[in-house]
């Protein structure tokens, strides 16, 4: 996800964090040092509840770290390429290859409501056993609302819409029962739309009657609702590009420019011969070295045009797409998506340079097969 920063890593495990991250947990902090331990624990010193308003973001915040850890884990001990963790305001997401199997599928997904369930045993339990001591509110107001938020955490990740981990239960039940992934997940995706209007709704009645909290719920409900689609989308799409080849769907002969060319000339002299708006690189030797959006060099100032290179406002080739020729078109759409990398395409056999898809190529192969979608070209996969 853009704007996140690398915090570590645990068991090999990447671990980021999103920018608003700290907001939201400022945000929590504020609620339980403001609102949630003053009425459970009156009387005490601003300070305390400010610590403990801290330590209760923070702890949720490991929360969040153990649900995703849950799903990385046990997705690496079924042989799954588990990319990194990524925290943000709604909660978190793990990059990870596609699960092969149904059952595979359904063992990831149920891991992280699994596990938010058991910490939101363990933080009742934790306080119910520390209320008996005198003196210790404070720890049993912010242990309490620990695990009552992973309880609600985890009840609210088992609904049956996707991306929830609900919904990627409901995707594996059906692909069990109908052995078509696809078709699963275009139901799982349409669970989530219904899901998603369902919270904007009810969020939105709460904040009409003067409850904040519907603001999150809206939010929630709208980002529930947007992603669910987007998979719709990908289900579609897949169906649709089923058995298609990389080199049926690529572009050839590809026009392509010198890294080195100055960016005034490279728009004088290879722009105007382009059929794309992204044009792969060669360098002196005649290799691929990246790949440059004509944007990108229209948005150079004239007075740098003459003195920067294409390569220096191009993306690498370390960090382009690359397909094999043969190489069926979902799963190298797949792989693109899962390791975040944008399109186009660059098609290769070793290191000569083949052909390039772009969004239009994709939608130009599912026009071709007859599918009919007001969808984008290229929607990404889950």
């Amino acid at each position: 996800m853009r704007g996140s920063i690398r915090l570590g890593s645990v068991r090999g495990l990447v671990l980021r964090a999103h920018w608003s991250v700290p907001l939201i947990m400022l945000f929590f902090a504020y609620g339980l040092a403001a609102r949630t331990l003053p009425w459970y624990a009156p009387g005490l010193a601003p300070v305390v509840y400010a610590v403990a308003g801290v330590a209760g973001a923070v702890l949720l915040l490991v929360s969040l770290v153990v649900h995703e850890a849950a799903h990385a884990l046990v997705a690496r001990r079924a042989g799954i390429s588990v990319r990194d963790v990524t925290l943000w305001a709604l909660g978190g997401f793990t990059r990870m290859d596609r699960p092969t199997t149904a059952r595979t599928a359904f063992m990831v997904a149920v891991s992280g409501p699994l596990a938010s369930l058991l910490l939101g045993g363990i933080g009742l339990g934790a306080a119910a056993a520390v209320e008996a001591a005198p003196g210790w509110r404070i720890l049993v107001a912010v242990l309490g609302w620990l695990g009552g938020t992973n309880l609600v955490l985890g009840v609210f990740n088992l609904l049956p819409a996707a991306p929830l981990d609900g919904g990627r239960l409901l995707q594996a039940v059906l692909w069990w029962r109908t052995g078509d992934r696809e078709r699963a997940q275009r139901a799982a995706g349409r669970s989530g739309q219904v899901v998603g209007m369902a919270l904007g709704v009810l969020g939105w009645l709460a904040f009409a009657r003067g409850l904040s909290g519907g603001l999150w719920l809206i939010l929630v409900g709208v980002f529930v609702a947007g992603v669910a689609a987007a998979e719709r989308r990908w289900a579609e799409l897949v169906t649709a590009l089923r058995g298609v080849r990389v080199g049926q769907t690529m572009t050839t002969p590809v026009v392509t420019g010198p890294d080195w060319l100055t960016v005034d000339r490279f728009l004088s002299e290879v722009a105007p011969q382009a059929r794309h708006s992204v044009l792969p690189l060669l360098d002196f030797e005649g290799w691929p070295s990246g790949v440059v959006q004509l944007r990108r060099l229209a948005a150079v100032p004239f007075g740098e045009r003459a003195s920067l290179r294409a390569r220096d406002v191009a993306t690498p080739l370390s960090r382009c797409a690359l397909a094999a020729p043969d190489e069926l078109l979902t799963s190298a759409l797949e792989r693109v998506g899962t390791e975040g990398r944008p399109l186009p395409i660059l098609v290769m056999d070793d290191s000569r340079l083949l052909g390039i898809i772009t969004a239009h190529d994709i939608d130009r192969s599912r026009r071709h097969v007859g599918l009919r979608s007001t969808a984008p070209p290229f929607p990404g996969p889950p």
